[in-house]
């Protein structure tokens, strides 16, 4: 029994080397930032980033809409339900967006509304972008060049061949021919 291993002394033997082994391939993978900044694994694989999206976007067109002397539900009609309503400042709505979309940059807007009783007294809202801007600001995709041509010119409806003239006799029904009862009784 001589050339035979135990399992003990087996394990002794092989397990430094296969902890080097693990050392020496985990040294040669990317590290996290280089992951977070290119957005891929090796190169090759690249994870599945989910949008989070959370709050009301309000917009300048929907602030406004809301004046002052409304009611809390006209205010919540035009801007939807606010985020975070707080028991200790009933007088107080806040709307708070929030938005981390890969490929674009986080984004936070805020805008609080603020009651005296049930009329709006003010709404501070800094800095909110149009409907159009803000559509803009989460797209991915910048769009470059000139946008393509939707409709053709006269010149160009004039170059198009003319469709084929109908023909004179009709043309028979192809496949079974089928009738089916009334679907009302008459």
């Amino acid at each position: 029994m001589a050339g035979l291993l135990t399992p003990l002394t087996f394990a002794r033997r092989v397990a430094p080397l296969a902890l080097l082994i693990a050392l020496v391939g985990c040294s040669s993978l990317p590290t996290l930032p280089s992951m977070t900044a290119g957005g891929d694994l090796l190169g090759v694989i690249k994870p599945y980033r989910m949008d989070i999206v959370q709050g009301n976007v309000v917009t300048q067109e929907q602030a406004k809409l809301v004046k002052p002397g409304m009611s809390r539900a006209q205010v919540r009609d035009i801007l939807g339900s606010p985020m975070l309503t707080d028991v200790f400042h009933a007088d107080r709505w806040d709307y708070v967006f929030t938005i981390v979309r890969p490929g674009t940059a986080p984004q936070r807007r805020t805008a609080v509304a603020f009651f005296k009783g049930d009329a709006l007294d003010r709404l501070e809202a800094p800095e909110l972008p149009t409907e159009l801007e803000f559509v803009a600001s989460i797209s991915r995709v910048r769009a470059t060049g000139n946008p393509p041509l939707l409709e053709l010119t006269p010149e160009q409806l004039q170059a198009l061949p003319l469709p084929p003239k109908a023909a004179a006799e009709p043309v028979p029904p192809m496949g079974a021919l089928r009738s089916y009862p009334p679907l009302e009784p008459s």
